[in-house]
């Protein structure tokens, strides 16, 4: 009966492979390897000691359970690995057990909530892998797969596969705009020296990854982070606007990040690096709410605090709305499922004002 059902599940399991493999041609094919912080961070912090955590109810509650995604539902990049039907469909977290052997051909994510480009981003939640660690880690998967299938196979895999990265907003949120821990930063580092550092770490970073074998990778820059209900409860003196400073951090530091890309797509032969604006796509969606079939654009559906719910994280004793597809942000800093899906897709299918020079799905299948 055991050895019955084994066969089975493993002719489904080939004939859904088939089935994925024959509806995106060489898109079922690709791993997705993923980097960055809590957007996009899918279990990695369940195993580490750190103050900020999403394992626990409501988180998820359109996942079907707590995953340690700090969402309802999915992140964008879950949404992007199931639109494309990339291999695995949603890349596991590194730091799971589980995640070993076969299934770390299929991608990997190494995001971390809390973690940042700067290597002191985040430190006042204690735990987080910032980006230097993430790409550590991402060697050890390197080399476990080198020494399952060896180095030209390896090489192969990893040259075709999709890698993004999104990180920068907690180089803003949880470094030079912590309240009261950041003032003295603040005054001795301008605006312009704080972003100079992270473009400068952000170069080395990005080209170590490139040259780990990388070559199609989608580096998503920092939204509209004054707009999240956190940053409007801790500024109230902006009122029903958008908090400037912060959107004016982000604004100088995707300008920089953009001409980053152009510079390393120029000079590292044969990658092919895609600037995804979120920034502009979500100031869009924020703007435009209600014709996307929103209701509320600038309070947390799961809420404990706050005028806009933003001053605690989303817990056990936090209420939620009953309708979150209604709500563009889930919780204090992230976005909803309904919000993820709409972002993903204009990653994956928008024009140049949305990511560029080619769209993710132009990139998977080049």
């Amino acid at each position: 009966m055991g050895i019955h059902s084994n066969k089975q599940a493993l002719i489904l399991s080939m004939i859904v492979s088939l089935s994925i493999l024959s509806r995106n041609g060489v898109e079922g094919t690709i791993s997705s390897f993923v980097f960055g912080d809590s957007l996009v961070d899918a279990g990695n912090n369940n195993y580490i000691i750190s103050l900020s955590k999403a394992n626990y109810v409501p988180n998820g509650i359109d996942f079907g359970r707590p995953t340690g995604r700090y969402t309802n539902g999915r992140t964008i990049v879950d949404i992007i690995g199931q639109q494309l039907g990339l291999a695995g469909g949603f890349s596991p977290p590194y730091l799971a057990p589980s995640t070993k052997g076969s299934v770390i051909m299929q991608g990997v994510n190494y995001a971390s909530g809390g973690g940042g480009i700067l290597n002191h981003t985040g430190a006042i939640f204690g735990g987080r892998l910032n980006f230097d660690a993430q790409l550590d880690n991402f060697a050890n998967t390197k080399q476990d797969i080198i020494d399952s299938i060896g180095e030209a196979a390896a090489n192969e895999l990893i040259n075709k596969a999709l890698f993004s990265v999104t990180m920068g907003s907690n180089d803003f949120i949880n470094n030079y705009l912590t309240p009261i821990f950041s003032k003295l930063e603040q005054e001795l580092v301008s605006p312009d020296s704080f972003v100079g550092a992270m473009i400068s770490k952000y170069s080395i970073q990005l080209t170590r990854l490139y040259n780990m074998g990388a070559r199609k990778i989608v580096v998503v820059n920092v939204g509209p982070i004054g707009c999240i209900p956190y940053e409007r409860d801790t500024n109230p003196s902006t009122g029903d606007d958008c908090v400037a400073l912060p959107n004016q951090l982000a604004q100088s530091f995707n300008l920089r990040l953009k001409s980053l890309i152009t510079e390393l797509s120029n000079n590292l032969e044969g990658s092919k690096f895609v600037y995804g604006d979120a920034y502009n796509i979500v100031s869009d969606v924020l703007a435009n709410y209600q014709s996307y079939g929103f209701e509320n654009a600038n309070s947390a559906c799961c809420y404990a605090g706050g005028r806009f719910g933003g001053l605690i994280p989303c817990g056990p004793t936090s209420k939620y709305c009953s309708d979150r597809s209604k709500y563009v942000f889930w919780d204090p800093y992230h976005p909803s499922d309904a919000a993820n899906v709409l972002f993903a897709n204009r990653l994956i299918d928008g024009d140049i004002n949305d990511v560029s020079p080619i769209n993710i799905r132009q990139l998977v299948n080049s």
